[in-house]
C-alpha cells in the first residue's frame, strides 16, 4: 500500500463478505464529533459486507482509555466474534496524550491476545483536531471504515 493510500478507498472485491458472525463496536464519547463519524463509517462498512444490524452490538465508554476494559467485558457477556474499538486521542499541552495513547494501544492488543479474538484498534492519535477530522471522513479517509475492513479480513482467516 502506498503512503498516499488508505483502506477507506478499497476495492469491494478485495474485502470478504461475512455472515453469521457477531461484532461489537465500542465507541469513546470523548471527541464524539470525531468518533461518531468513525462509528457510522464502521457500521455502514460492516453492513455493506454481509453483517446484519442485529449482529452488531454498540456500546460506548467515556474515553479511549476505557476501550480495552469494555472490550473484555463485551467478549465475555455477548460472546462476540470480534470487537472494534473506536476512539480519538488528540495531543494536548501535557504528556497525558502519550500515556493514554500507549495504554490504550497496549490494552486493546492485550485483550485480543488474551481472548483469542480480533480486537481492532480503530483509534486516531492526532496532533490536532484538523488531523483527526482528516482521518474521520476527511482527506485521509475514515479510520472507522478501515477498522471495519480490518475486522472483516481477520474474521475471514
Amino acid at each position: 500500500m502506498e503512503k498516499s493510500q488508505n483502506l477507506s478507498s478499497y476495492g469491494v472485491s478485495a474485502v470478504p463478505r461475512i455472515t453469521n458472525k457477531k461484532v461489537a463496536i465500542i465507541t469513546s464519547e470523548w471527541n464524539f464529533e470525531i468518533t461518531s463519524v468513525m462509528k457510522s463509517g464502521c457500521v455502514d462498512t460492516l453492513v455493506k459486507h454481509g453483517f446484519s444490524y442485529n449482529d452488531i452490538i454498540e456500546k460506548s465508554v467515556a474515553g479511549s482509555f476505557e476501550l480495552p476494559y469494555m472490550a473484555k467485558i463485551v467478549i465475555k457477556q455477548y460472546n462476540v466474534d470480534a470487537v472494534i474499538c473506536i476512539g480519538c486521542i488528540i495531543q494536548g499541552e501535557t504528556k497525558h496524550f502519550d500515556f493514554i495513547a500507549q495504554a490504550t494501544a497496549t490494552g486493546i492488543m492485550q485483550v485480543g491476545l488474551d481472548c483469542g479474538k480480533p480486537v481492532i484498534f480503530g483509534v486516531i492519535t492526532a496532533n490536532n483536531i484538523q488531523q483527526a477530522i482528516d482521518r474521520a471522513g476527511g482527506t485521509h479517509g475514515n479510520k472507522g471504515v478501515e477498522a471495519a475492513i480490518t475486522c472483516l479480513k481477520l474474521l475471514a482467516v
